[in-house]
Parts: C-alpha cells; sequence; structure tokens
C-alpha cells in the first residue's frame, strides 16, 4: 500500500524532542515495514539512551508552566488537536492501513475511535475538581486538591497505533502532566503523525515529546525513564511480561502505573441465548483488526444444546469473510503485523489440531498479490483446554469452539487462567445474566453486545492483565495525586 498522501507532512521520520523534529543521536535509522511482505515502506529515527534523557529533559522543563495553564487553556488546544484529527481523518487511516494492515474501512474507524478520546478528556480537563472536608475542628479548614502527577512516559502497541497513543496522552494534557512517548517500532509512523497535528494544534514546546526506537532499542528508551525520578507515571499497553518488568523496574523511584496487558478473553453462548446475535457479536469481537486485538475472544463456549446449530452459522460467516490487501475494496481480513506473528497462529492451529480438535473452515495461510503474511479466517471444533491455544493469546483470526454442559462449569473453565481483561456472554436470562456478569473475573463484561470499547467507559483488567482505566472519568486519576491542605487558627 503507498503511503502517497494528501497533506505530506504528516509523514514525519524524526524525533520531537522540545520544539525540534530531529534525528537520532547516533544517526540511526528503523525500517517501518509493510506488513504483507516485509518490504520497507519508510525509515524513522532508532533512537537510544540519548534521545530518551532530552525528551526527558524537554518534558520536565515544560512541565511547570503547562501545569499552571487554567484548565480551559488546555481543553480548548485539545480540542484544536481534536478537529484537525478530524480533517485528515483519510491520510491518517491510510497510514493505518500501510504500516499495520488492517482494512481501510477499520483504519477509519480508528481515527474516529481515538478522536473520541481527545474529545471526551477535552470536555474532561475542566471537571477536575477537589474537596473541602467538613470541619472536624473550630477554627481548621481541610481542603484536598487534585495536581498533575508530573512527566508521563508513554509507551504503546502495535494493532492500535492511533487510539491508544491517543487515550494515553489526551488525560495527560488535559490535566497538566507533559509527556515522553515511545510508540511501537511495527508502527510508529500513525503516532507521528498524531503528535505532528498536536504540534499543528498549539502544544507548547517540550509538553510533547515522541522518540522512535527499534526493537533491540526499545529496552535503551525505556530504561532511561524508568531509572529517571523526574518522570513520574508510565503508562503502557502491552504483553503481561513487559509489564512486570516495568513495575519492578520502576519500584526504585516509585512511578504510578497505569498496565493494560495480555488477555484470553472467554465468550460463552448460554443455551437459551439468540444464536444470530450471539454469532453477529463474536464476528464483530473476534475478527476485528484479523483478531489481532487484546480484547478478543480467545476461547469460545458454546453450550452442549446449541452447539452445532451455533457452529453451523458461524462457520458460514467466517468462511465468507474476504482476505485481502489493506487498500482493497471490500477486504475484511488484512495481513498480520509480521511473519512472527503468522509463524504463532499456523503453530497454535496446528497444536489443536494435533490434539484432536477440527477445522470447520479455514486452517491454513493465504498468500495474496500483496504478500505471504496473511491467514485464513478459522473455525475450530473440540478444542480443549490442553491446546496452546487455549492458555495463549492467539492473536489471529481463529476461533476455536469449546463445547460445555452447566453454567457452573463454564464460570470455572472462563476464570481458569492468570488474565482478567475481558469477557463476553450471551443469554436471555436476566437472572443468569447478573450471576455470570458478577462472578467473571474480568475488568470490562460484553453481555450481548460484541463491540464494548467507548471513550466514555473505563477499560482496563484484573489479575495479570493488570491495573488502572483508560477512558471515562475514571481515566484522569491515574495522571493525578491528591495533595491535602490544612489550614488552622481560623477562629
Amino acid at each position: 500500500m503507498s503511503l502517497q498522501l494528501s497533506h505530506a507532512a504528516l509523514l514525519r521520520g524524526q524525533n520531537l524532542i522540545g520544539a525540534q523534529w530531529q534525528p537520532a543521536a547516533r544517526g540511526e535509522r528503523l525500517d517501518v515495514a509493510n506488513p504483507a511482505d516485509g518490504a520497507t515502506l519508510t525509515q524513522v529515527a532508532d533512537s537510544g539512551a540519548e534521545d530518551a534523557r532530552r525528551a526527558a529533559d524537554a518534558a520536565h522543563a515544560a512541565f511547570a508552566d503547562w501545569s499552571r495553564r487554567p484548565a480551559r487553556e488546555r481543553a480548548r488546544l485539545l480540542q484544536r488537536w481534536h478537529a484537525l484529527i478530524l480533517e485528515h481523518q483519510e491520510d491518517l487511516a491510510r497510514i493505518i492501513s500501510a504500516e499495520q494492515g488492517k482494512p481501510m474501512h477499520e483504519s477509519r474507524g480508528e481515527v474516529q475511535y481515538g478522536a473520541a478520546y481527545v474529545e471526551w478528556f477535552a470536555a474532561e480537563a475542566v471537571r477536575i475538581c477537589g474537596d473541602i472536608v467538613a470541619e472536624a475542628v473550630p477554627g481548621r479548614k481541610m481542603l484536598v486538591l487534585k495536581e498533575p502527577v508530573g512527566v508521563v512516559a508513554a509507551i504503546t502497541p502495535w494493532n492500535f497505533p492511533l487510539a491508544m497513543i491517543a487515550r494515553k496522552i489526551a488525560p495527560a494534557l488535559a490535566v497538566g502532566c507533559t509527556v515522553v512517548a515511545k510508540p511501537a517500532e511495527d508502527t510508529p509512523l500513525t503516532a507521528l503523525a498524531l503528535v505532528y497535528l498536536a504540534e499543528l494544534a498549539g502544544v507548547p514546546a517540550g509538553v510533547l515529546n515522541i522518540v522512535t526506537a527499534s526493537r533491540e532499542r526499545t529496552p535503551e528508551v525505556v530504561d532511561v525513564w524508568l531509572a529517571d525520578s523526574r518522570v513520574r507515571k508510565i503508562t503502557f499497553t502491552g504483553s503481561t511480561p513487559v509489564g512486570k518488568h516495568l513495575a519492578r523496574e520502576s519500584a526504585s523511584t516509585l512511578k504510578k502505573l497505569s498496565l493494560e496487558l495480555g488477555g484470553n478473553a472467554p465468550f460463552i453462548v448460554f443455551e437459551d441465548a439468540d444464536l444470530d446475535a450471539a454469532v453477529e457479536g463474536l464476528m464483530a469481537s473476534k475478527f476485528r483488526n484479523g483478531g489481532q486485538t487484546c480484547v478478543c475472544p480467545n476461547r469460545i463456549y458454546v453450550h452442549e444444546a446449541v452447539h452445532d446449530d451455533f457452529v453451523e452459522r458461524l462457520a458460514r460467516r467466517v468462511g465468507a469473510l474476504k482476505v485481502g490487501p489493506a487498500s482493497e475494496e471490500g477486504s475484511q481480513i488484512g495481513p498480520m503485523i509480521n511473519a512472527r506473528a503468522v509463524d504463532k497462529i499456523a503453530r497454535h492451529v496446528e497444536d489443536a489440531v494435533a490434539r484432536g480438535a477440527r477445522v470447520v473452515t479455514g486452517g491454513k495461510r493465504v498468500r495474496t498479490a500483496d504478500g505471504p503474511h496473511y491467514y485464513a479466517p478459522t473455525v475450530l471444533i473440540g478444542a480443549t483446554p490442553q491446546m496452546a491455544l487455549s492458555c495463549e493469546e492467539t492473536f489471529g483470526p481463529v476461533a476455536p469452539i469449546f463445547r460445555f454442559a452447566s453454567e457452573d462449569e463454564v464460570i470455572g473453565h472462563a476464570n481458569d487462567t492468570p488474565f482478567g481483561l475481558a469477557a463476553y456472554f450471551y443469554s436471555n436470562d436476566v437472572r443468569r445474566i447478573w450471576r455470570v456478569a458478577q462472578a467473571l473475573e474480568t475488568g470490562i463484561v460484553g453481555i450481548n453486545e460484541g463491540a464494548i470499547a467507548a471513550e466514555a467507559a473505563p477499560f482496563g483488567g484484573v489479575k495479570e492483565s493488570g491495573y488502572g482505566r483508560e477512558g471515562s472519568r475514571h481515566g484522569l486519576d491515574d495522571y493525578l495525586h491528591l495533595k491535602y491542605l490544612c489550614q488552622g487558627q481560623l477562629d
């Protein structure tokens, strides 16, 4: 897919540090690949420790002034940024599809979704209120203020390269924090374009800084921020092992952490469910972005009474999905992010078949004119807990079906994982709905609904899926700390 844009300046290849777009200190460059075939699209800066330090210096220097700006001023700036994102949404969608691989209609949806976070937190910026505590002692006033934590380091994944960084940067700027950001090495172009638009919107020098780095250099960049006591918060979306590393290494400076980590979402279809609605919900939640989402169902549990009927309906829909280049009209499943991703998907399917599962549709690699990094959308039946896909995120368009007989049984299976990000279930029994919703050990539950993400809702998990919440009014809390003021001798 080409990177011919209406606004060519959106295509950036350097870091933004302070008010300057600049190359990496060592002058090294990182290839950005077309996910369909691995060919180089363009290059960006491959940054190291010196670039990370400069970014932290700039953010720290800008914090005092930015944090004192009136909330309405910060809100107006975010509103201008939101307008610019929408003005350039077609170019932004083209960048997303080119470097990440999702079909253009999904990329346009991601731009709208990411922009919604900027708009939401622009509105929330003026609603940050403290408390006046009732007098406990005559002549004493007690107040609670909410203040920005300081410099925030935002580290984002490749699967939603615009939405994930928008929902971290927007609340940080809204409350008065300054930011150093490091996007995923696979998809840096979208983040750079988004930051460029923030600069056009008027974000002051040093308030928002971004450095890009290869997989090999990323630890060098992040370790600088982990060790820097001026960086007061880390917000990270990615794998659980990396999240644990960040938690350990930030302990020496006691940073605040928001960690949105791995998932292993169950999707439960009870015998009283509306099967057509359940199929639609599964299609929306499982096959968006080719199954490369942290909240997509990884284990589909279907009651034995409706198992065969559900599988037949699902297989018919999945088998009709169009696999093709992101730029091709009508494509529904684009390329996976790289060859490693396709290899993992194939390994999971092969392991499942070797352990007794049967492929109903799909189950094979696909080569298109665009390249070899595709996998056919797949439905498997006969899945069991012993299979790798039961305990590892497949991160691909594979729907394994597990059969179950009772509510207690399926709740036990659904919760039998160290992860707890999202869960879904379909039922028309109102009493069961409340029982199951409360019993599931996850931070998010979709009830008769497959599309659960929204800027107005708190997004995050429990157990080893992390802590902290993004989006909603609660999404500001992790960027603020409380200051208690006690004034005496007023009588």
